[in-house]
């Protein structure tokens, strides 16, 4: 959306390929709580921030609305319930991209690859799991506690879909709620001494890794406490070093301290009745939620060579020119700074990338022939 938005900025034509029904699906599909981690002012998308009768922190339905708004302010022109199979390149004409879905071709002069960091979900394969006679659901398919109320449930993964699952479990209804913990990450608070952590991550996002990781424990320490004397252990990893986002708490660590949430060790695998650790214990579980992840699914999408790593991630910055020309790809940032922060600085540079690259090409601009299509 904010890619099309800065396209249409400067002019540019363009067709978004959306796969779910509706604008804002995938938002939509997830969990009733979900809140966005980031502040109004650094979380709106290119050239039309969000406006102020929306609050501090967007709900989820708050936030597929300004989508909806978004739209409508450049008048962007969405074909929903379109999911794009393949994306190819094509000789004729040369440096020309088809994208194969579900209701035909579409043929364009750019393609902008925009489906996210988070397409298909990760699921360890656990021995045993077959045997589970429990019920057993990835992170991405939990909506609400209200059919875990009564119930044992055990939650595989501590990052920022699996720390608030378990706190609104926790808080809602269910008689046991356990985390298992593979590598114990840094949380930060949300909001320490009054202002919101995505400000200080890019405040500290100009000073050197090992510095800014330094000042982020001891703001950690002195708003958190000390967290492993409620069972979490160390952190394994710092986010400027690592280049990773930290759990950014909204409850969690209150729960934590509570009790109400209880810290297992790694999940090694299942049996009939439940789960077997790494440190060879056993407990029993009505229910596991495996918060454990997504994958881009690009492998499968892209019909080319040259533009993906070894992790099926883009090898070039989003918004900047890859190998294949014609090709771009946006929304693949890993940083402190905010995912749709991010988002809106590439997607402008990403504007000004593709309008460089068509006039190279000597083409005239025309809403026939689409100046990018996005899937």
């Amino acid at each position: 959306m904010s890619a099309a938005g800065a396209l249409r900025r400067r002019g540019i034509d363009s067709v978004v390929l959306e796969e779910d029904e509706q604008l804002g699906g995938t938002w939509a599909r997830r969990y009733d709580r979900l809140h966005l981690h980031t502040v109004r002012g650094f979380s709106g998308l290119a050239h039309y921030s969000i406006p102020r009768h929306y609050p501090k922190y967007l709900s989820r339905e708050e936030f597929i609305s300004y989508l909806g708004e978004y739209a409508k302010h450049f008048d962007l022109r969405v074909i929903t319930g379109c999911p794009v199979r393949k994306i190819r390149p094509e000789s004729d004409p040369p440096d020309s991209w088809s994208a194969t879905t579900t209701g035909g071709e579409w043929h364009s002069r750019v393609v902008v690859i925009a489906t996210g960091q988070y397409r298909f979900p990760l699921m360890a394969k656990w021995d045993g799991r077959a045997a589970y006679r429990g019920v057993f659901v990835h992170s991405s398919r939990y909506t609400t506690a209200a059919p875990y109320v009564g119930k044992r449930v055990l939650v595989v993964g501590a990052g920022n879909s699996g720390t608030e699952i378990a706190t609104d479990l926790a808080e809602n209804g269910a008689t046991l709620v356990a985390i298992s913990i593979r590598t114990p990450p840094p949380i930060v608070p949300r909001d320490p001494f009054g202002m919101p952590v995505q400000r200080t991550g890019i405040l500290l996002s100009f000073l050197p890794s090992a510095i800014s990781d330094r000042l982020g424990r001891l703001t950690a320490r002195i708003v958190l406490g000390d967290l492993t004397r409620h069972g979490l252990p160390a952190p394994k990893w710092f986010p400027f070093s690592a280049r990773r986002v930290p759990v950014i708490d909204v409850g969690f660590v209150k729960a934590l301290k509570q009790g109400l949430v209880q810290v297992r060790p790694a999940l090694d695998r299942l049996n009939a009745t439940g789960a077997v650790f790494e440190d060879g214990s056993s407990e029993s579980f009505d229910a596991i939620i495996a918060a454990t992840g997504f994958s881009t699914g690009l492998n499968e999408l892209l019909e080319t060579d040259g533009v993906l790593d070894d992790s099926g991630e883009p090898i070039a910055l989003s918004g900047e020119p890859t190998r294949r020309p014609g090709m771009f790809f946006m929304g693949y940032t890993h940083s402190l700074r905010g995912h749709l922060f991010e988002a809106n600085l590439a997607s402008r540079k990403l504007a000004r990338n593709v309008e460089r690259y068509l006039q190279q090409q000597k083409k005239p601009l025309a809403a026939e022939n689409p100046g990018a299509t996005l899937a």
